[in-house]
């Protein structure tokens, strides 16, 4: 088309233009003939771009956008580096940038035309190429001044990102970091600095398509630890205990309906699953916790140990998820008891899979931690029940201590078959009859084809075969707690509970080896002996033929001593002793072999309220058999049993100073006073929630991390003030009375912070966090104390007392040049401190505990003359007032 209208404009203008013709190559052309030669290759080019000539192949380029200059986050030469005290968010420097990478992408595509060519064959084709530009980036982005413990979450243009999807290495500021293999690169061999004390990170390649083709806005949440706690911490529990995939190491998703599905382990946005990051998470934070203690647990149905039921639960029945379903023991999702619930919501977490178990404890073992199970029962029995309580209640309390299970009626109560053969019949029922052969692995899964029950033996004797199907443990516990069966008889001085124990060790070891170590986990009330309050002067070490069994490796202990008995009155006897503040070190050390538990007790909470210490004696030189903190006589002392308070002529079969203790669960809630009663907790729907001795009720971090530091500085010989006396040296075997690497923390979450606790829409036990025992989002924290000394240590100060301050908080950051008092102002007004020079030391004190008081006698109030020195009355608001 465009051929004929060109070549008819063409003649047209020739003939105007060129009227008597143009002479060429000998010959005259006409103007009309010219223009209709011109306007028609013009017009035969325009054709075959727009239509194709026929039979010739028609090629259309498109070619995109072209980025002219890279546009880098802004840098300003001579920012300050900034400081970080604890945990901060940062934006960060760009300190190190090469010109963007351009990726040239074509693309091609041919479309053949559906018309017939010349000859019969197939029509015309068009050919379109696109060619395409991707643009990366390499840089670097200082952080802060280092050494940084780890690098938490990430945002990009605000909003939190999954770094592990860009290239990138995070270097945290030590002084023997050597420079980035990138950096080195582009800038040659030994011209790249190392940026050593400086915590930077560097991506490489980063694409920047997403981001507008330039280099996005980061923030970077960074910790710092500032004291040695993390690096103290050996040992941890590993809960929740519960939750259906909350172990699991891959993805898991649920059909949500209409086509949806949703994440069953995934609720952040860091990468990866929430075990994984949480495990991440731990090995930054406390680098040096080496064993891991793994809890798992079923649930128990009744108080009442003949109708208790232990069983593996669900949380619902309709559940679908892949890519597997949810199996344990034998169960599936439609077979399983189903956890009851409160408002819809289950009130527990459902009993891991078997299968995530396995990849858990596989999981653990690559990153290089020591492994114990640690199967552990939760008591599914709701408020408003109608079950008959052993304890003599109307029914029994909601969701109570698995340690409250026993016989019927319980041991003190009227008509109780403690110390006859009907409570051995009765506890039977809970241990159960099942045997090492009743069990098998087949097909990657522990098969069952004994007795029908649903017994503690099916439940320990089930995860020993799980254990060897995972390739091994290091450890297995046997339990934890069950203090309630443990110290029910069905004799004078037979405890069958205990000799279960014993029984189980040996089927355990049978399992899984001589290799595995395993035990029983004793309360801290436990563990030690047995004196029924029932007026019979009995004295029984009842767990001594457990502890003697060749089939048990170690004293196993859930420790919770009350390391304080602090109170708001500034009258009450420990202060008198000149303790100034219940989170001094000092003090609560001086309560691991002293006070509550070892020197006296209360007779009663009206002589605890009234603090009338009752000493801790027995009148036969042996005043550590009572003593419950007294662990070096316990470990150390022959041990005779006093059935009617009279000492057998023999010794029991404990062996002194034959096993170490391993403290499998230490720890403090972090509440106002919660050295006072560490072992209580905050959980509302439970009949066992409650506040420690005189808290008020406020969350306190500080004394949750001063409880931990105690046991580890006092336990271990690394430590400067460790004596020799606090943890001696066994002549049985080569290792201490505690083995230090074996003091568990409780507790870390396989939930990774902040996700838990703060998304309680997934996690309804979220709110108990606040003051709970979790460690999870405290540690690498900012205790005043730490925070104070780290501005003093960086400003070249030497000389200072900081020993009367508490306090914590997330974290602090000096972001310009300053002043150490600038530096230093802000947290004196925060936390109502005083500072002052005193004998060349400089002071700290909060408001009103700086000591300084002054005693006046009438006479002195009195002007005697003009001369003498005047007393003036000042008003002052509370805070700044002496105590």
């Amino acid at each position: 088309m465009a051929t004929l209208v060109l070549a008819s404009a063409g003649a047209a203008a020739g003939s105007a233009l060129l009227p008597a013709g143009v002479g060429l190559f000998g010959a005259t052309i006409s103007g009309a003939v010219l223009g209709r030669a011109v306007g028609s290759i013009a017009g035969r080019y325009i054709d075959q771009a727009l239509f194709g000539a026929s039979g010739q192949n028609k090629i259309v380029e498109n070619t995109g956008a072209r980025l002219g200059d890279l546009q880098v986050t802004s840098s300003s030469e001579g920012s300050p580096i900034p400081r970080i005290y604890g945990r901060a968010r940062l934006g960060g420097q760009v300190i190190w940038a090469t010109r963007f990478e351009e990726e040239v992408i074509r693309d091609s595509q041919t479309v053949k035309s559906a018309g017939k060519g010349i000859g019969g064959g197939g029509g015309p084709s068009q050919t379109t190429i696109t060619t395409s530009y991707k643009y990366y980036a390499n840089f670097a982005v200082a952080l802060c001044e280092g050494e940084i413990s780890r690098l938490g979450r990430v945002w990009v243009d605000g909003k939190e990102v999954n770094l592990a999807q860009y290239g990138y290495r995070l270097y945290r500021g030590d002084e023997t970091q050597l420079p980035d293999s990138l950096l080195e690169a582009k800038e040659g061999a030994g011209n790249a600095p190392a940026y050593r004390g400086l915590a930077y990170i560097v991506f490489e390649r980063l694409p920047l398509e997403v981001f507008g083709n330039r280099i996005p806005q980061f923030n970077f949440e960074v910790f710092k630890a500032l004291d040695d706690v993390e690096k103290k911490v050996t040992a941890v529990t590993l809960i929740p205990a519960s939750g259906e995939f909350a172990y699991e190491v891959e993805p898991v998703e649920r059909d949500a309906g209409q086509g949806q599905t949703l994440s069953e382990n995934i609720h952040h946005q860091s990468g990866g699953t929430d075990w994984s990051l949480s495990l991440d998470q731990l090995g930054d934070t406390m680098p040096n916790c080496g064993s891991v203690s793994l809890f798992v647990s079923w649930f128990g149905t009744d108080l009442r140990a003949a109708s208790c039921e232990v069983k593996p639960g669900v949380e619902n029945r309709i559940k679908v998820t892949t890519p597997y379903s949810w199996s344990v023991a034998g169960q599936s999702r439609a077979t399983a008891y189903e956890i009851s619930k409160i408002d819809t919501r289950a009130v527990y977490g459902g009993t891991p899979a078997d299968k995530s178990m396995i990849a858990a404890i596989g999981d653990l073992k690559a990153r290089g931690f020591s492994v114990t199970l640690n199967p552990f029962l939760l008591l599914d029995i709701q408020a408003g029940n109608v079950l008959p309580d052993p304890y003599g209640g109307a029914a029994q309390a909601a969701f109570p201590w698995r340690g409250r299970i026993t016989c019927d009626p319980a041991p003190g109560q009227v008509g109780s078959p403690d110390k006859s053969a009907v409570a051995g019949t009765q506890l039977a029922a809970f241990i159960g009859s099942c045997v090492v052969s009743d069990f098998d692995i087949s097909s990657g899964a522990v098969v069952y084809s004994g007795p029908v029950e649903w017994s503690w033996r099916r439940m320990i004797l089930h995860y020993a075969h799980l254990c060897k199907l995972a390739g091994g443990v290091d450890a297995f516990l046997l339990g934890s707690e069950l203090r309630g069966l443990s110290r029910v008889r069905d004799g004078a001085s037979s405890y069958p509970f205990v000799a279960a124990l014993v029984q189980l060790a040996a089927d355990v070891k049978t399992v899984l080896g001589a290799a595995t170590k395993v035990s029983y986990a004793a309360d801290w009330s436990e563990y030690f002996g047995h004196q029924p309050a029932d007026g019979s002067n009995d004295v029984f070490f009842h767990l001594d033929p457990l502890w003697a069994s060749a089939n048990i490796d170690m004293i196993a202990m859930d420790c919770y001593w009350p390391l304080s008995d602090w109170r708001d009155e500034d009258t009450h006897l420990d202060a008198g002793d000149g303790w100034l503040s219940t989170y001094d070190p000092a003090y609560l050390k001086s309560n691991m072999a002293g006070g509550e538990g070892y020197d006296w007790y209360y007779a009663s909470q009206s002589d605890r309220d009234a603090q009338i210490r009752t000493p801790i004696t027995d009148g036969a030189g042996k005043p550590w058999v009572f003593r419950y903190k007294d662990i070096a006589n316990w470990w150390s002392q022959p041990h005779f049993d006093r059935p009617g308070g009279v000492e057998a002529a023999s010794a029991t079969g404990w062996v002194p100073q034959s096993k170490p203790f391993w403290l499998m669960e230490v720890g403090c809630p972090a509440i106002d006073k919660g050295a006072n009663e560490p072992n209580l907790f905050y959980d509302p729907k439970s009949s066992e929630s409650h506040f420690p001795h005189y808290s008020n009720g406020n969350r306190d971090d500080t004394i949750q991390r001063r409880y931990l530091q105690s046991f580890y500085e006092y336990y271990d010989a690394t430590f400067e003030d460790f004596t020799e006396i606090q943890n001696p040296q066994s002549s049985v075997y080569a290792g201490r009375m505690v083995e230090a690497a074996k003091i568990h923390a409780y507790t870390w979450d396989a939930r990774p912070y902040p996700a838990f606790p703060y998304d309680t829409e997934t996690w309804s036990d979220g709110d108990n966090w606040f003051l709970g025992h979790w460690l999870n989002g405290r540690m690498a924290g900012g205790p005043l104390q730490a925070v104070v000394e780290g501005i003093l240590r960086d400003y070249g100060f030497d000389r200072f007392d900081l020993s009367p301050l508490d306090g914590m908080m997330e974290g602090y950051i000096l972001d310009n040049v300053m002043s150490a008092r600038d530096a230093l102002q802000p947290l004196e007004m925060a936390f109502f401190i005083d500072s002052f020079e005193s004998g060349g030391v400089i002071r700290f004190a909060h408001k009103g505990q700086s000591g300084v008081s002054l005693s006046l006698s009438r006479d002195e109030l009195v002007e005697a003359d003009e001369k003498s020195d005047v007393y003036t009355l000042t008003r002052a608001q509370e805070t700044d007032l002496p105590l």
